[in-house]
C-alpha cells in the first residue's frame, strides 16, 4: 500500500506510533487503538474543539475513552495534536510514574477528560458531563454563551455489555442530550473470542427503543464517511446519537479481526508487517513533520480561533452582565467557599429528627446560597430526603432544574456525577440507601481517584430499617466504603453534626463525601458539636473526674453512648469518657497531638459501639460492639432488641467489658 493523501499519512503515523508505544512497554492493547484510529483522526482534525495550549478551557468539547484499554491511542492523538506530552512520556508508556499509564488518569495526563478503564463508566462520565453542559448553561441568562459544546465518547462491545452502559444510556435518552456523541467500535471481537460468543443483540435496535438517534458507517477506515455522520450527528435536536463504525481489532496486523491482536503486544516482527500495509516507511517513534502540521493546522488552529472568540463572547458578555459572569466565574470550578455560612444555625436542643430528615433540612438550607448544588436520588427521593422544596425538575424543558430524577440506576448516577464534576460548574449529589451503595461503590472508587468531591447521601443505615429484613439492612456497606482510600465517610449523631457534615462536604474540593443518614429519630445529643465533627472525632461527653474507659460511638449509637455512661457513674461508680467519632478518616488527618487527646487512654481501655460490622474498628478500640451476622425482618425496635443494641443490653455488654 502507498501512501497518497495527508489523512491517511497521518493514520498511519498514529497506528504505528501506537505499535511501537505497546512493544516498547511490552504490555497494553493495540487491538482498538489500531482499529479505531481513523474515528479519532476524524474527530479531532474535522471536529473537536479544544486547545492543546490551554487544556482546561471550560468551553472546550469534552471527549472520554470509555474503552480505556485503548488508552495508548489517546496518548498518540494528544502527543501528535500538540499537547504537553512528548514522545519520551509515549515511549515510557506504562512505566513507573509515566505520564503514561495503562488507562487514562484525569489530572494525571495533560488532555484527559476522564478516568477511564472500568468498561462502562465512560459512557456514564460522558452523560454526566452532557448533562452539566446544559445546566451550566441554564443557569445564567443567555448561559449559552458561558457554555456551549460538545461531548464525545469512544466505546467498545464490553462497554455495551456491562449493565452500566445500557443504565447510562437510558438515562441519556430519557433526558434527550442532543449534544452528547457515542462512537461505537464495532470490532465483533472480545478479549476471550469472538462476539458472537456471548453477545447477539441487535445494537441499533437497542438505541432506537431507548430513544438515540442511530447512524452507520460501514467501513471504519473511511474517513468521509466518519466525518458525515459526525456532522449528521452534531444535527440533532433532541436525541443523543451513536455512531456504530464497523471496524477491524488490531487493522494490518497478521492477527487482524482476531481476539489474539485485542491485549498483546504486535511485537517487532507483525509491527513492521502492520506499518508495511500502510505504506509507512519511517523508522520507529517517528512521526513526519507532515503529520505533525496536518494537525497543527486543523486540531490546534481551529481550537485557538474558537478560543479567542469565545474569549471575546464573554467579554461582552461580563459588560451585559455584571452579576452573572461574577458568579460564573467563582462557580466554574469546584470551589463553593465563597457561597457557604460562616456559622452554623440555631439548633432546637430538643429537636428529635432523624438525620436523614435532618440532612433534608440542611440541603434545602445550603440550597439557598448554593446555587449550583444540583442532585437527586435512585428513585428514593422521599425517603433520602434528597429533593429540594419547590424545586424544579432537571428534564430537557427545564434544564434550570435542580432536582435530577435518575431513575433505578444507582450505578448510573454514580457515574453520571463524576462526569457532572469532571465538566465542572455544577456541584452534585446523589442519594439511596446504604445497603445499595455497593451497586455504585466502582464509581465512589473512580471519584477517589479523579479525586472529585462527590457527595453521597446513605440512608436507613442500620438493622433499625426494620421490616424489609436483610437484604435492606446493611451490615458490611460501611466499613467497604471506609476502606476505600481518599473518600470522607460521616455518619452524624444529631441534627447539629448533621449539617456540619454537610458543611465539610460542601468545603471539599478534591474528596468524595459519604454522609450516613438514620431512619430512626436521632434526638439533640448534648455536647454534640459542628467544629468537633469538622476534626473528625471529639469528646462529646467528658469524664467527671478520672476515666476508666473510653466509649467510641457513631451515629444515633452517640446518644446511647452518653446514656451508659450516666448510668455507669450512677450505678457502679465507674467514670468513663465519650468520643462522637463521625469519620475515621477525618480524624485520622488530624496531627497525633489532637488524636492523643481525645483518645487518652491505652488502647485496652477503649470500647466501639456501632450497630453495623465491627470489621475496621480494631485500629481504635480492643472491644467492639456491632453486628457482625446479618438483619432480621420485623420492626425496628424487636430487631434492635433482639440484636441487643436496646439500652439496657448494651449497658451490660459494656458493663462486662470494663469489669
Amino acid at each position: 500500500m502507498s501512501i497518497n493523501n495527508i489523512d491517511q499519512l497521518s493514520i498511519a503515523a498514529i497506528r504505528s506510533l501506537a505499535i511501537d508505544g505497546i512493544n516498547k512497554a511490552k504490555s497494553g492493547h493495540p487491538g482498538m487503538a489500531l482499529g479505531s484510529a481513523p474515528i479519532l483522526y476524524t474527530l479531532w482534525t474535522r471536529h473537536l474543539i479544544a486547545d492543546p495550549k490551554d487544556p482546561t478551557w471550560f468551553n472546550r468539547d469534552r471527549f472520554v475513552l470509555s474503552a480505556g484499554h485503548a488508552s495508548m491511542l489517546l496518548y498518540t492523538m494528544l502527543h501528535v495534536s500538540g499537547y504537553d506530552l512528548s514522545l519520551d512520556d509515549i515511549k515510557s508508556f506504562r512505566q513507573l510514574h509515566s505520564k503514561t499509564p495503562g488507562h487514562p488518569e484525569y489530572g494525571f495526563t495533560v488532555g484527559v477528560d476522564a478516568t477511564a478503564g472500568p468498561l462502562g463508566q465512560g459512557i456514564a462520565q460522558a452523560v454526566g458531563m452532557a448533562m452539566a453542559e446544559q445546566a451550566v448553561a441554564a443557569q445564567y441568562e443567555e448561559g449559552h454563551i458561558l457554555a456551549n459544546h460538545y461531548t464525545y465518547c469512544l466505546c467498545g462491545d464490553g462497554c455495551l455489555e456491562e449493565g452500566l452502559g445500557q443504565e447510562a444510556i437510558s438515562l441519556a435518552g430519557h433526558q434527550k442530550l442532543n449534544k452528547l456523541v457515542l462512537f461505537y467500535d464495532s470490532n465483533r471481537v472480545t478479549l476471550d473470542g469472538p462476539l458472537s460468543d456471548s453477545f447477539s443483540e441487535d445494537v441499533k435496535k437497542r438505541f432506537e427503543a431507548s430513544n438515540w438517534n442511530v447512524l452507520t458507517v460501514s467501513d471504519g477506515n473511511d474517513v468521509e464517511a466518519i466525518d458525515k455522520a459526525i456532522i449528521e450527528a452534531k444535527k440533532s435536536k433532541d436525541k443523543p446519537t451513536i455512531i456504530i463504525v464497523s471496524t477491524i481489532i488490531g487493522y494490518g496486523s497478521s492477527k487482524q479481526g482476531t481476539h489474539k491482536v485485542h491485549g498483546s503486544p504486535l511485537g517487532l516482527e507483525d509491527g513492521e508487517q502492520a506499518k508495511k500495509s500502510y505504506g509507512y516507511d519511517y523508522p520507529e517513534f517517528t512521526v513526519p513533520q507532515e503529520a505533525y502540521d496536518n494537525f497543527k493546522n486543523t486540531f490546534a488552529l481551529r481550537g485557538e480561533k474558537a478560543h479567542k472568540k469565545y474569549d471575546e463572547e464573554v467579554e461582552k458578555y461580563s459588560k451585559k452582565h455584571k452579576k452573572d459572569i461574577i458568579r460564573f466565574e467563582s462557580l466554574k470550578g469546584l470551589s463553593v467557599d465563597d457561597y457557604l455560612p460562616l456559622e452554623m444555625p440555631n439548633f432546637d436542643e430538643n429537636d428529635t429528627n432523624s438525620t436523614r430528615k435532618a440532612s433534608g433540612k440542611a440541603l434545602n438550607d445550603y440550597i439557598l446560597n448554593v446555587p449550583n448544588l444540583m442532585g437527586g436520588s435512585a428513585d428514593v427521593a422521599g425517603s433520602v430526603m434528597t429533593a429540594l422544596n419547590g424545586g424544579t425538575n432537571f428534564t430537557s424543558e427545564h434544564r434550570e432544574g435542580h432536582n435530577i430524577n435518575w431513575g433505578i440506576r444507582e450505578f448510573a448516577m454514580g457515574c453520571a456525577m463524576n462526569g457532572m464534576l469532571l465538566h465542572g460548574g455544577v456541584r452534585v449529589y446523589g442519594g439511596c440507601f446504604l445497603v445499595f451503595a455497593d451497586y455504585l461503590k466502582p464509581a465512589i472508587r473512580i471519584a477517589a481517584i479523579s479525586k472529585l468531591p462527590a457527595i453521597y447521601l446513605f440512608s436507613h443505615d442500620t438493622i433499625a430499617v426494620g421490616e424489609d429484613g436483610p437484604t435492606h439492612q446493611p451490615i458490611e456497606q460501611l466499613a467497604m466504603l471506609r476502606s476505600i482510600p481518599h473518600v470522607h465517610v460521616i455518619r452524624p449523631c444529631d441534627i447539629r453534626e448533621t449539617y456540619a457534615a454537610w458543611k465539610e462536604a460542601l468545603k471539599s474540593k478534591d474528596t468524595p463525601t459519604a454522609l450516613i443518614l438514620s431512619r430512626q429519630n436521632a434526638p439533640m445529643v448534648k455536647g454534640s458539636s459542628d467544629k468537633g465533627l469538622a476534626k473528625g472525632a471529639y469528646v462529646v461527653a467528658k469524664e467527671n473526674n478520672k476515666a476508666q474507659f473510653e466509649l467510641i460511638a457513631t451515629g444515633t449509637e452517640v446518644l446511647l453512648a452518653t446514656q451508659i455512661k450516666e448510668r455507669l457513674l450512677k450505678e457502679e461508680g465507674i467514670d468513663v469518657r465519650v468520643i462522637s467519632m463521625p469519620s475515621q478518616e477525618m480524624f485520622l488527618e488530624q496531627d497525633k497531638e489532637y488524636q492523643d487527646s481525645v483518645l487518652s487512654l491505652d488502647y485496652d481501655k477503649r470500647i466501639s459501639i456501632e450497630m453495623l460490622s465491627t470489621f475496621g474498628w480494631a485500629k481504635f478500640a480492643k472491644y467492639n460492639i456491632g453486628v457482625d451476622t446479618f438483619g432480621e425482618s420485623a420492626p425496628d425496635k424487636e430487631v434492635i432488641k433482639d440484636y441487643g443494641f436496646d439500652l439496657d443490653a448494651l449497658y451490660q455488654k459494656v458493663l462486662a467489658i470494663i469489669k
